[in-house]
Formats: C-alpha cells, sequence, structure tokens
C-alpha cells in the first residue's frame, strides 16, 4: 500500500510503515509542510496514496468531494505518540486493509475504530 502522511503524523510512523514494506512519504520529506489541505488531498488522491492525519477537516474535504479516493486514516487519540499511533495503525491495516483499497474514511480513537465506505454518502 501506499501512504502520505500530513505534518501531524511523525516521520516514525512514515519509517514503521517502511518496515512493514508500505511505499510511505511523509509531506516534510517532500518540503510540502505549508500545503493548504486541500492540495495535500489532491495530491493523495493522484499518487493513489492513503493520507494519515489528525488534522479533523479531511473529513469534511472528503464528503465534500464525492470521490471514492483517497483512503483517510483519522487519527483521534489523546496520545499521539508514534508507538501508541503504529500500535493503531497496525489494527486498522489487519482490518481494514480491503477497505481502503476500494475508498474508506477510518477515524481512530482509543475506544474505537470507525469505518465509513467512500463516498459518504449525504445524510438528507
Amino acid at each position: 500500500m501506499k501512504f502520505l502522511a500530513d505534518m501531524g503524523i511523525s516521520p516514525k510512523t512514515v519509517a514503521f510503515l517502511r518496515t512493514l514494506h508500505h511505499d510511505a512519504t511523509h509531506l516534510q520529506e517532500q518540503g510540502l509542510g505549508r500545503w493548504p489541505d486541500s492540495a495535500i488531498l489532491a495530491k493523495a488522491r493522484e499518487e493513489a496514496r492513503i493520507l494519515l492525519t489528525h488534522d479533523l477537516d479531511f473529513g469534511e474535504l472528503v464528503a465534500a468531494s464525492g470521490a471514492r479516493l483517497p483512503s483517510v486514516i483519522l487519527f483521534r487519540l489523546r496520545n499521539m505518540h508514534p508507538d501508541h499511533v503504529n500500535h493503531y495503525l497496525n489494527l486498522v491495516l489487519s482490518r481494514h486493509s480491503a477497505e481502503l483499497v476500494g475508498g474508506a474514511f477510518i477515524s481512530v480513537a482509543e475506544a474505537q475504530i470507525r469505518l465509513r465506505l467512500l463516498p459518504v454518502s449525504p445524510l438528507f
């Protein structure tokens, strides 16, 4: 799988994904730390990467786009230490890899992991 880590995600998580033989990159590595969220989402879509973030704005952007991709994993953990994030990321990958490939928005908190398939249907 291919991943793009947003600025709030530790480069150690990117390194963790690489040890699992995933193609992972961080915005910081590419000098794109100041890019707007819409450009980050477009980059993830164009490169067929799963976006890793803790920025709540991406939920609205993905829903508004009506697109099936990119998949997004949103970390809403109280503890964003890389080891903690990596633990939950590993759980997500073991349980939801197929959904991520097809298009999914996954919200990760200590209490639960929530999955919504993309595109997100309007509520009304």
